[in-house]
Parts: C-alpha cells; sequence; structure tokens
C-alpha cells in the first residue's frame, strides 16, 4: 500500500536512542532543553518563548487555560478543524462558534471569522490547513480591532511562513506536531510558542503539575530538594529524552525532506494539470511558503469518493481531512457552511511524503487518469 502519509527514518535516530539508553536517564534532560534550542532557532525565535510537551493536542488543551479562557467565553474555529481543537474549546466549558472557510484554500479568512464575532468572543483557534498559511494580517488586525486572543494550530506547518515569518509565532499561542504521521516525527511530541515569555513561564509549571519549583536532579538550590509547591493544579506532559532523540535527528533532516515533498508536488502539479475533472491546489502567495503536508485535490464531477475507492484497491491510500466539526453531531452546532461542505464532499488528499519513489509517484498519477478514461 502506498501510504497518504509516512515517516522517514534511519541509522541515525537509532543510534541517538542507543546513546540515550546508555545514559541512564531517558526523563526530561539535555537533549530536550537542546531540540527546544535548535527548534528555536529554526523558526527563527527564540528558546524563551518555546517549550517542549508531549503531543500537540496538549496544547490544544492547555491554551484554554493559559488564556483564561472559561464559562460564558466563545471561541471561533474554523469548521475545517482537527476534532482535538473541538474538544479542547469544549471540556473547559466555553462555547465552540465555527466559520466557514475558503472552499479552496480550506482556510478562514478574516472576513469568515468576523462573521461570527460577538460580545463573548474570547479568541480565535487558527488553523493552517496542512501547513498552508492563513492571511495573517488582516487577522491580527480583526484580533487587535476586537482584543481576541490568536492561538495557531500550526501541527504540519513546520517550515511553513507568512512574510517571512514562521507561521505559529503571530499569535500568542502557536503549536506543531511531531506525532508519527508528520514531516519531523518522533512518536508523540510536540512544541509549543509563546508570545510574552511570561506566558511560557506560566506554561512550563502548568505542564509540570503546576511545580513551582524543579525536582530532582535539575534542583540545585533547595537544600531539602524532595520539598515543593504548585501553583496551579496542572499536568504532566512534557517531553523525554528518547523523543527528542529522534526529534534533534529529524530536525537535522528537515531541509532535506522539504525538498523531497516540494519535488512530488511540483510533479503532481505537472501531470495532472490537464486532467478537466480535478481542481489542483491554488498556487500559493509569493510571500509565503509550505511545508507540503497535503497535496489536495477537489474532484469537479461528484466522483470523489468513487475515486478514493478506485486508488484504495489498487493499493493506493488516499483521505480527506479534516471531517467538518459542524457535522459532528456531539458539538450540536447548526448553522451554515457552504464552502467547507463543498469541500468536504469534494476534496481528497493524496499520497505526498519524502519516501514516495519514482515508481509510486507514476503509479499514482497514472491510476488517477485511468479512473478518468474509464468514470469521466
Amino acid at each position: 500500500m502506498i501510504n497518504v502519509f509516512q515517516p522517514s527514518l534511519g541509522n541515525e535516530e537509532l543510534s541517538r536512542i542507543k546513546d540515550v539508553f546508555e545514559s541512564n536517564w531517558l526523563g526530561k534532560g539535555k537533549l530536550v532543553d537542546e531540540f527546544e534550542s535548535r527548534f528555536a532557532a529554526y523558526i527563527g525565535s527564540e528558546q524563551s518563548k518555546v517549550l517542549a510537551t508531549n503531543c500537540c493536542s496538549e496544547g490544544l488543551f492547555s491554551s484554554m487555560h493559559l488564556c483564561k479562557i472559561g464559562e460564558n467565553d466563545e471561541v471561533i474555529l474554523p469548521t475545517i478543524s482537527f476534532v482535538g481543537a473541538g474538544n479542547a474549546v469544549c471540556a473547559c466549558g466555553a462555547k465552540l462558534v465555527l466559520c466557514d472557510v475558503d472552499r479552496r484554500t480550506l482556510n478562514a479568512s478574516a472576513a469568515d471569522i468576523e462573521k461570527v464575532i460577538t460580545p463573548k468572543s474570547k479568541a480565535i483557534l487558527l488553523h493552517h490547513y496542512g501547513g498552508i498559511p492563513c492571511d495573517m494580517d488582516p487577522i491580527m488586525d480583526l484580533a487587535q480591532t476586537y482584543n481576541l486572543k490568536i492561538i495557531e494550530d500550526c501541527a504540519p506547518g513546520v517550515c511553513s511562513t507568512y512574510k517571512g515569518r514562521s507561521i505559529g509565532t503571530f499569535g500568542d499561542m502557536g503549536m506543531w506536531s511531531f506525532d508519527a504521521m508528520k514531516i519531523l516525527v518522533c512518536g508523540d511530541g510536540a512544541i509549543l510558542h509563546f508570545r510574552d515569555k511570561e506566558l511560557r513561564e506560566k506554561a512550563e509549571k502548568w505542564l509540570y503539575f503546576g511545580l513551582e519549583t524543579k525536582s530532582g536532579y535539575e534542583n540545585s538550590v533547595a537544600q531539602k530538594w524532595w520539598e515543593f509547591d504548585i501553583s496551579s493544579f496542572g499536568h504532566r506532559a512534557i517531553m523525554n529524552d528518547i523523543t527528542a532523540a529522534m526529534a534533534l535527528e529529524q530536525l537535522a533532516k528537515l531541509d532535506d525532506f522539504m525538498a523531497r515533498r516540494a519535488y512530488v508536488h511540483r510533479l503532481y502539479d505537472q501531470e495532472l494539470a490537464d486532467v478537466a475533472w480535478l481542481k489542483l491546489p491554488e498556487p500559493l502567495p509569493k510571500d509565503c511558503t509550505t511545508s507540503y503536508y497535503f497535496y489536495h485535490i477537489q474532484v469537479l464531477n461528484g466522483k470523489r469518493d468513487a475515486l478514493a475507492r478506485f486508488l484504495r484497491e489498487r493499493d493506493i491510500y488516499t483521505t480527506y481531512r479534516y471531517f467538518p466539526l459542524h457535522r459532528v453531531s456531539g458539538y450540536r452546532i447548526s448553522g451554515s457552511f457552504p464552502n467547507a461542505d463543498w469541500a468536504a464532499d469534494n476534496t481528497l488528499c493524496i499520497p505526498i511524503h519524502q519516501s514516495l519513489g519514482q515508481e509510486d509517484l507514476d503509479l499514482i498519477v497514472s491510476t488517477i487518469r485511468e479512473f478518468g478514461e474509464i468514470y469521466c
């Protein structure tokens, strides 16, 4: 089966993990600190504004507490969002308010967001679809006008930029995922970014039980290092040196990954350009870069599901991300989302990852064309 997503791991990661095993320290340690430092440099920020955690979903849930969002507050999400974002809002007692998206990019615009702002609006939990940057300038202006917090879900946008600046660094908080199906992978893990260093300090305590003092070997000050106090009823959501070891090796390979993914994207653009019953992704604005996490085609003849089955029967796996939250009955949300509905019924994410060989790519393209010859 040709996978739609697939990690690329090698002996370098195994060797670095072996070193961790031999060190006898598997928990959060110097490698987590090193990864935070190197990742901060990679996105053009500083270590005092980033914090590693165990997964991106933890970042979404924690953002509600850290941004003081709770009952009677409203949080705006594009309906094409990850279920973890919707759950994070609802779990803290806030009201989930959805907005429509652009049917081609699947990103929300400032205009989409402004339509659903009310006096109870507290934050925008923004989703950069597949690492394609939202148009941030008007969204940031909107947030300033209405005094709204901005939380950026850039889970797959590890190399995406808007006007020369990494997405995830615009809002009050931003976050990237390193789970098994992302680009930079370490099993599970994430980095959070904070506009204010003070919020980062609050988050560091929140993500480790709310402890006011460090414990164990890290506590070199207290005479009785086993004593502690807490400032909040926080979680335990930290990265460890095993996952950080993988992440460091993956970070070193990231530019090569991007080059290959860009090649795959260009090949699809070229080889599928003349397929009349498909729409290919919109060209990226010249002042933006993307991480090439998705390559989403849109099937114009109502046969998206048939194409997906046709490909899967020939060992080519595809999917649609993300199922619109307004269609999830558990959220009990009604409203009109015509662009999201059209996208959800006609969009298909086809394989794109750095492990795809030329034979794989040729097969994917020829099979899509074969479907057209038979059914279109």
